[in-house]
């Protein structure tokens, strides 16, 4: 064997030794969690709280109890469980109209217990803060602070420990070639140095190599989470809580998402639709007139004498202020009545200054028209929704893809919005023919369920699945 060769072989030895190693890292949430992104998310919701799909997994080894050997097997194979009888298994199965779940079999025990460990730390809010915070966003408990384990320092040490015993076997391996040509009359004049040894065409070539397969592969997983931001919860300009009007007050999502029931969007609702009650309620239960006067800045509506102010787009922001000001002012007295001048100043400066960074942008100088809200849920361009097919004509409910939202004080993008996410729900989901007359056109499953030998038809088999539905 040449010494080109033998240095290849062990640089590949390196990279093997190197990514076995990152496959068989210890058990820890943080591997969990990214088997759980790969594997599960597609059909399990990550809040382990809420069904999808496929069943919440929260608790699910106090389901198991006592028989972790059998879980294990459920989780890489749930189709051979099944098949040896196993009662709870298959009355599972059962219960989830027959849906098949994907086999894992490659999974080791270390991989299946991180997976676990992950479901349950965001079941009881104890993982990551970032999980921590989906936990608290969903509604769930949050357990005693706990740091999350990072696996990197250990990836690092792990990389220059093999690194060096890389140097020492190429060294090795160069003496030894180098005591054989002696032998046999072939040596060179001189030996190769370390530097000559690790810039050697071989050696560059392959770390070339490396750094592209690394890299696709960073791209390629970066591309397929675009805009799969699950758990997303971003600051809004006005801290608006779904809990107090949709949970609270029990108002219906499309009152304000009028455009649901009859567009491809459902709409952010104009500050017009605030106003309808607004105008009455002028103070918050929570925030007073923080958040409040937040909207009547940007619509122009002066709550001192109920009127809209005439040419209010064209006046500064400073005009503006004067009148705002003296409402925040004149409320703030009401309910400090000991309060001094200066305490006054500076409660009306501070809610101003909160008026004008949460209603103005790089784009946007003055506090009047529409407010910036952050979007939340973005598809992609290639991708087509339309919120009146599903929620008028499929009589779908908006909790099915934005969740609980009458909990939610601050909204959070609920579900993961993947292809296979979309694929899943339309296998599952039932057509809603009886009475719909968009389907009428349908007469062979009209016939079918009228003659008693259909019970149901799903999104599938009306076409739920073809390409060019979404993909236009």
């Amino acid at each position: 064997m040449t010494n080109k060769s033998l240095k290849f072989n062990l640089l590949l030895l390196f990279f093997a030794l190197f990514f076995s190693a990152n496959l068989s890292a210890e058990v820890s949430d943080a591997v969990g969690k990214q088997l759980f992104k790969n594997n599960c998310a597609s059909c399990h919701n990550k809040d382990m709280k809420s069904d999808m799909t496929g069943p919440a997994l929260g608790g699910v080894r106090e389901r198991w109890e006592g028989r972790e050997e059998v879980l294990y097997a459920w989780i890489r194979n749930s189709q051979a469980v099944i098949s040896e009888g196993d009662e709870y298994a298959v009355n599972l199965f059962n219960k989830w109209n027959k849906s098949v779940m994907t086999a894992f079999p490659t999974l080791t025990d270390d991989e299946v217990e991180s997976l676990l460990v992950y479901i349950d730390c965001m079941y009881d809010g104890s993982c990551d803060p970032k999980a921590k915070a989906l936990a608290a966003a969903g509604g769930g408990a949050v357990g005693a602070k706990a740091e999350q384990t990072s696996n990197t320092p250990m990836y690092l040490v792990l990389l220059l420990i093999l690194g060096i015993l890389a140097v020492v076997m190429m060294r090795i391996v160069s003496n030894l070639n180098y005591m054989s040509q002696v032998r046999e009359g072939n040596a060179p004049v001189r030996r190769a140095t370390l530097t000559e040894m690790l810039t050697s065409r071989g050696v560059i070539g392959f770390v070339l190599f490396a750094l592209i397969v690394l890299g696709g592969y960073t791209t390629i997983n970066n591309a397929i989470d675009l805009n799969r931001q699950q758990g997303y919860a971003p600051d809004q300009p006005i801290k608006f809580s779904h809990a107090t009007h949709a949970g609270m007050q029990k108002i219906d999502c499309q009152y304000c998402h009028d455009g649901a029931r009859r567009s491809k969007h459902s709409v952010i609702p104009a500050a017009n639709t605030c106003m309808n009650c607004h105008k009455a309620i002028e103070k918050g239960s929570k925030y007073g007139t923080a958040e409040l006067t937040k909207i009547f800045a940007s619509i122009g509506y002066n709550p001192d004498d109920n009127t809209y102010i005439k040419d209010y787009e064209s006046m500064s922001n400073e005009d503006i202020s004067k009148i705002y000001k003296k409402w925040i002012e004149d409320n703030y007295k009401a309910d400090n009545a000991e309060a001094s001048d200066k305490e006054i100043a500076k409660a009306v400066t501070e809610q101003w200054d909160g008026i004008v960074s949460s209603l103005t942008t790089d784009v946007k100088e003055s506090v009047a028209g529409p407010i910036p809200w952050v979007r939340i849920h973005n598809l992609p361009d290639h991708a087509y929704f339309s919120h009146q097919q599903h929620v008028t004509v499929g009589k779908v409910e908006c909790q099915t893809c934005h969740g609980p939202v009458e909990e939610m004080d601050v909204a959070y993008q609920h579900a993961p919005l993947s292809m296979g996410w979309c694929i899943n729900c339309h296998r599952k989901t039932e057509v809603q023919f009886v009475g719909n007359e968009y389907y009428e056109s349908y007469k062979k499953y009209h016939e079918e369920i009228k003659a008693g030998t259909r019970d149901k038809v799903t999104v599938e088999e009306i076409g739920g699945l073809e390409c060019q539905k979404c993909h236009y």
